[in-house]
């Protein structure tokens, strides 16, 4: 099932997205409202609202290879704002402050009920879904003294989307595809993970406390693609969608008021 977070007037909610129909069904009964929507008549939003984006750096063995270190040192995590999500067809902005932004394509895991010390074979009870995401990255900010918070935390540099796809039989065996422009910057599977999506988000949860509605980004193959303004990057991943986002930089928006 592919399921949309949507506002239509005041309400918020999940449905499932009906591709052939061109509608949406409420996933929330309690709303009082048609149980079938049109498309037209709800305005998509970024498919998560999360309280924390839990991000694993260096999870595949090819961008480990890449940098110079070993599946030992695998995963290193991160955090992503919550300001940081949009969703899919949303602009990414490329900042003033930085003269080097990538686009790494990421299997995303929402989880739908909290946990705490999860065991790896539990965590699919407590998953929502995937979904594709984009762990946008100012490369230049990539000292080793530099934090990973300034490099990966600026607004718009986590895209997710375009759904949450609840029914993934295998997320071990995903075939994962980065363009820019049509350029292929990342092709790999999500079998050259060190710690599988399962795995990974069991490790996490014996550090802090997974909330629904939070996000694990579970890593990113060799590679990466520098963005330009105008640049269109499209994150694919078997099974799961097609994130697409366009790049512009942070002079062409209004400032936020």
């Amino acid at each position: 099932m592919k399921v949309l977070r949507v506002r239509r007037g005041n309400a918020t909610f999940y449905a499932q997205l009906l591709l052939e129909e061109r509608a949406v069904k409420c996933l929330d009964r309690t709303l009082g409202l048609p149980e079938v929507l049109p498309l037209a008549e709800v305005s998509v939003l970024a498919p998560v609202a999360p309280s924390k984006v839990v991000c694993a750096q260096g999870n595949f063995r090819s961008r480990l290879h890449e940098i110079g270190r070993g599946p030992a040192d695998a995963p290193m995590l991160f955090l992503k704002p919550p300001s940081a999500v949009i969703g899919n067809g949303q602009s990414i902005l490329l900042p003033r402050a930085t003269a080097r932004v990538e686009a790494w394509g990421e299997l995303a895991l929402v989880l739908g009920r909290g946990c705490r010390n999860v065991a790896p074979e539990d965590v699919p009870r407590h998953l929502f879904g995937y979904s594709c995401a984009n762990d946008v990255t100012a490369g230049d900010f990539l000292a080793p003294d530099e934090p990973l918070g300034r490099a990966k935390g600026f607004d718009t540099f986590a895209p997710i989307g375009p759904w949450i796809e609840t029914a993934v039989a295998d997320p071990t065996a995903l075939w994962l595809r980065t363009t820019v422009n049509g350029a292929v910057t990342q092709e790999s599977s999500t079998d050259d993970m060190v710690l599988s999506p399962y795995a990974l988000v069991s490790f996490i949860s014996t550090i802090m406390t997974l909330l629904p509605g939070d996000v694990v980004l579970t890593g990113s193959p060799a590679g990466g693609g520098r963005l330009a303004p105008g640049d269109e990057v499209r994150v694919e991943i078997d099974a799961v969608g097609v994130l697409i986002n366009a790049a512009r930089s942070e002079e062409e928006l209004a400032p936020l008021q």
